[in-house]
């Protein structure tokens, strides 16, 4: 994706007519005049904040309630850093949208919201095990995982060029309904293996990147996972040097050749271009560069599709990437605001906003899973239909360093072990020098 969420190891530890026929659910006693002040994540579809907008709007103006939103772009960590700003100060917005980590980093300024979380799970189902991990803490619940900008990092590949070099027409092997044993070939070492090798052979390399930002140590992350291998396990203990972690090395030794030249200096800016200038055959992403790629290459949009991550050894796993929405315990609204973030993550709410921002925002509660939004999108006809995870995929979501401890997991994370590690094989380094340097960068994170 486009947007870059990483931040620095030490500030990562230290620191529309939609909306106006919905129904208002969920609301209590309407409150004497107040003023809510909401922090939000700058939505990068065109359109999309403004849908969000008259549904706070619409609310406020039924509870009495004046709300006073801002939209912060995450372009040069300014959202985060506006996070950190204020749980220093002890003075800011009531509701701030948090990125991945940030909810434990700042779990002890957040006001516990296990209430909201009751209410919404008692209608919507639970929220996936990615969003509750980082979430929810010793404590209970300290934010409230949220659609705005949450989203997955499945496959998105060039259906004819997929088809001429490996012979499988992936609009068939993951179609746009219901099947029953979809993408059985499939797998890292099988179909994607091949079609990696051909891509880039023809000059079509997959837009895999091993640099330091999300979407590299994403995607790396659910290879990780689909043989096994962790780092630290959950216990905090490292696992650097353990078979699973061989295999996985061993695997990804033969599939380094075949990604980009570039790849190591990869950002999160740089598999959207390889795909839409017609460059890679496939990258790993949210539908952000398809949904470029409509306006500014249009014949390269209706060649795309979406499916699934490949599955390994132990399963196929999607990359996950969630936002949340925490209330600051210096708050002095701190009702109106749960009632608020309630009120936004009810079905319908969440679902008459979906079509503003083409299906990108995927909802944490996979009964959601189920709107219109993603039948309707195109061209093609059906090309993001798989972008949520069906539940006939047989997969579970991702987020590399997990099931380390937050505290240690974050520290991995925003140091792309994951893709370093791989960029020393591309660059020739043997995998025991590869393990050995791995496991003494987690020694000094585990270490008080």
């Amino acid at each position: 994706m486009n947007t870059n969420f990483t931040m620095t190891r030490r500030a990562a530890l230290k620191t529309a007519v939609a909306g106006a026929a919905l129904p208002l659910v969920n609301l209590r006693a309407a409150h004497a005049a107040t003023t809510l002040k909401v922090g939000l994540w700058d939505h990068w579809v065109p359109g999309a904040n403004p849908v969000l907008k008259k549904q706070i709007d619409d609310w406020g103006q039924k509870n009495n309630v004046t709300v006073e939103v801002d939209f912060i772009t995450s372009n040069g960590n300014k959202l985060q850093l506006t996070g950190a700003a204020e749980a220093q100060a002890g003075i800011g917005h009531d509701i701030m949208t948090f990125a991945t980590w940030d909810v434990h980093n700042y779990s002890d300024k957040l006001l516990n919201v296990d209430d909201v979380i009751k209410e919404l799970e008692s209608n919507g189902g639970p929220f996936n095990k990615v969003a509750t991990y980082l979430a929810k803490g010793k404590s209970g619940w300290a934010a409230v995982p949220t659609t705005w900008g949450s989203q997955t990092k499945p496959c998105c590949a060039r259906i004819s060029l997929i088809k001429q070099y490996i012979g499988v027409d992936v609009t068939q092997m993951y179609p746009p309904r219901e099947v029953n044993e979809a993408g059985k070939t499939w797998t890292w070492d099988g179909d994607f293996f091949k079609a990696a090798e051909a891509a880039s052979k023809a000059g079509e390399a997959f837009g895999l990147g091993l640099g330091q930002t999300s979407d590299s140590v994403d995607w790396v992350g659910a290879l990780f996972a689909a043989y096994g291998a962790e780092l630290v396990d959950k216990d905090g203990k490292p696992q650097v040097n353990s078979d699973a972690m061989h295999a996985v090395l061993d695997y990804a030794q033969k599939l380094v050749p075949f990604l980009p030249a570039d790849a190591v200096s990869y950002d999160d800016a740089s598999n959207n271009r390889a795909l839409i200038s017609g460059k890679s055959a496939l990258i790993m992403n949210p539908p952000s560069a398809w949904a470029v790629a409509k306006k500014d290459a249009p014949q390269i949009a209706a060649d795309c599709w979406t499916f699934p991550n490949p599955a390994g050894p132990k399963g196929r796993y999607i990359p996950y990437l969630g936002f949340f929405w925490g209330i600051w315990k210096f708050s002095k609204n701190q009702q109106p605001a749960k009632e608020l973030i309630e009120y936004l993550m009810s079905r319908p709410v969440v679902e008459a906003r979906e079509p503003a921002t083409m299906g990108y925002d995927l909802p944490p509660q996979n009964s959601m899973m189920n709107f219109d939004v993603w039948s309707q999108v195109e061209p093609p006809k059906g090309t993001v239909f798989n972008y949520p995870m069906r539940p006939w995929f047989n997969a579970e979501f991702s987020i590399a360093a997990a099931p380390a401890p937050a505290e240690i997991a974050v520290q991995i994370y925003n140091a792309a072990v994951g893709p370093t590690m791989l960029a020393k094989l591309k660059g020739g380094s043997a995998i025991k020098d590869v393990i050995s340097w791995a496991d003494n960068q987690v020694q000094g994170f585990i270490q008080p």
